[in-house]
């Protein structure tokens, strides 16, 4: 299965070195080595920090030779990979390509060191999506989708069994690896517990002072954590969109994972499925297109709630209402509509009805069809 970035990272190495950031397991070692001439792990031209003779290679300076492009694997946990990837790139720039692969957000272990301001184009690799796995998607496509999440492993081999031993090894790793290389905690085990509980969290505000008393540590360690968990790809959160001509709740955040089949509740497991192909979409405009694109929530002081608002340069683009079944429409959108200048108002279920409602700018559609709508 090719992947959705394949083209665009190919095409934005000719210009610059590419920093490839996303999950665990999410693909991107796959991708790297599909543009070496479907290589593998064994290729003269991927370097992993984790291999002693890559990084003795990389520490003395020296690179393979008779290779156009060079991959550098989870670099970013050497404390000076910034300065390195820059030497590198000021002397070999003219006759090299450098594609950076990392677990975690590139852009955030910069760990001292030069800029590389200018050097670089960024892109977030996200798990497969419904018109990634299939552009003509149906229920089936979906509901497999939903069952074992987008990472391509769990979702190819469709086991159970492998998922759940999958699931296990994978947080183990993002804990006791990707955390103990790249941050100072000392009470792993509570980032462990933080991790395993979270997922029941989702779709809800999430409120950072009952994690605290449940975790025995201050507000500014629990937010501080949770802070960490985002900046390794393990989940993320969104922000209320205020509206100066509405009381819009502005306080806490709303909480996803990256691998939304996390969530034991169904409904909570759809409304992720779709915050996380909404951020998708939002993460492949701002790294493709340019645009500044933010995805937040609306709520008002008495409750009302849409799930999803997409921003493009600070205005709404659409919402997004997410509902189990094809019933009426929402009265939150109603009210909204009348208030908020959303241009257009999706209201998403997991059957077959499609229908419009110009007087709120809004439509009733099946989850397939946004997919095809979002295109990512």
């Amino acid at each position: 299965m090719e992947r959705y970035l394949k083209a665009t990272v190919a095409d934005d190495l000719a210009e610059k070195m590419v920093f490839l950031g996303g999950p665990r397991q999410v693909g991107k070692t796959t991708l790297a080595l599909s543009l070496l001439d479907g290589g593998d792990e064994s290729h003269p031209a991927y370097l992993n920090w984790d291999d002693v003779n890559a990084r003795r290679m990389l520490l003395q300076g020296a690179l393979p030779s008779d290779q156009e492009l060079v991959v550098f694997d989870e670099i970013h946990k050497f404390r000076g990979w910034r300065n390195l990837i820059k030497g590198f790139y000021d002397k070999h720039k003219s006759g090299r390509r450098f594609l950076i692969t990392g677990s975690a957000r590139l852009d955030h272990y910069r760990r001292g060191g030069d800029s590389l301001q200018g050097r670089y184009h960024y892109h977030r690799l996200h798990p497969l999506s419904l018109h990634e796995v299939n552009p003509a998607s149906t229920s089936t496509d979906f509901d497999h989708l939903l069952h074992f999440g987008g990472f391509p492993e769990p979702f190819l081999r469709g086991s159970d069994k492998h998922w759940k031993r999958w699931q296990r090894e994978r947080l183990s790793r993002v804990i006791y690896e990707d955390l103990v290389n790249l941050e100072h905690v000392k009470q792993v085990s509570q980032m462990d517990l933080l991790a395993s509980v979270l997922p029941d969290r989702v779709g809800s505000p999430l409120s950072v002072n009952n994690l605290r008393e449940e975790l025995s540590v201050s507000f500014e360690t629990a937010d501080r954590w949770i802070g960490i968990l985002e900046n390794l790809y393990y989940c993320f959160r969104i922000q209320p969109y205020g509206v100066p001509t509405l009381r819009a709740a502005r306080k806490e955040r709303k909480l996803y994972m990256w691998d939304w089949s996390l969530c034991r509740d169904k409904a909570a497991r759809f409304e992720n499925l779709v915050a996380s192909n909404l951020l998708k979409y939002c993460h492949w405009r701002e790294d493709t297109e340019g645009d500044r694109m933010n995805l937040c929530f609306l709520r008002d002081s008495q409750g009302r709630e849409l799930d999803f608002v997409v921003l493009r340069d600070g205005k709404p683009e659409f919402a997004v209402e997410c509902k189990s079944g094809d019933r009426k429409l929402s009265r939150n959108i109603a009210y909204f509509a009348e208030r908020v200048p959303i241009p257009l108002i999706y209201q998403v279920h997991l059957q077959q009805k499609d229908v419009e409602f110009s007087q709120y700018r809004a439509r009733i559609l099946p989850i397939t069809r946004l997919a095809a709508i979002l295109g990512v």
